[in-house]
């Protein structure tokens, strides 16, 4: 039986291989981190609306009379 790399022993392929797999599994996340990320860009989060658009509505819907929209939007301003 010949060592065919004297000085690097037996170790040499296993530690190798681990490193192959652990910079695979990093090469791997990192791809579907930048996907998810690029899927997300144009759908930022949903612009949330102010109290008084939303008083706005409810009396544009008819939940709320005049006087309650009034003495609401007084409260808030």
């Amino acid at each position: 039986m010949h060592d065919w790399m004297p000085g690097m022993g037996w170790w040499f392929g296993p530690v190798f291989m681990i490193v192959f797999w652990v910079l695979l599994i990093l090469a791997v996340v990192l791809v579907v981190k930048w996907v998810v990320s690029q899927g997300s860009k144009g759908s930022g989060p949903p612009e949330t609306e102010s109290a008084l658009e939303i008083l706005k509505k409810r009396y544009a819907r008819g939940e709320i009379n005049k006087q309650e929209f009034e003495e609401k939007r007084r409260d808030l301003l």
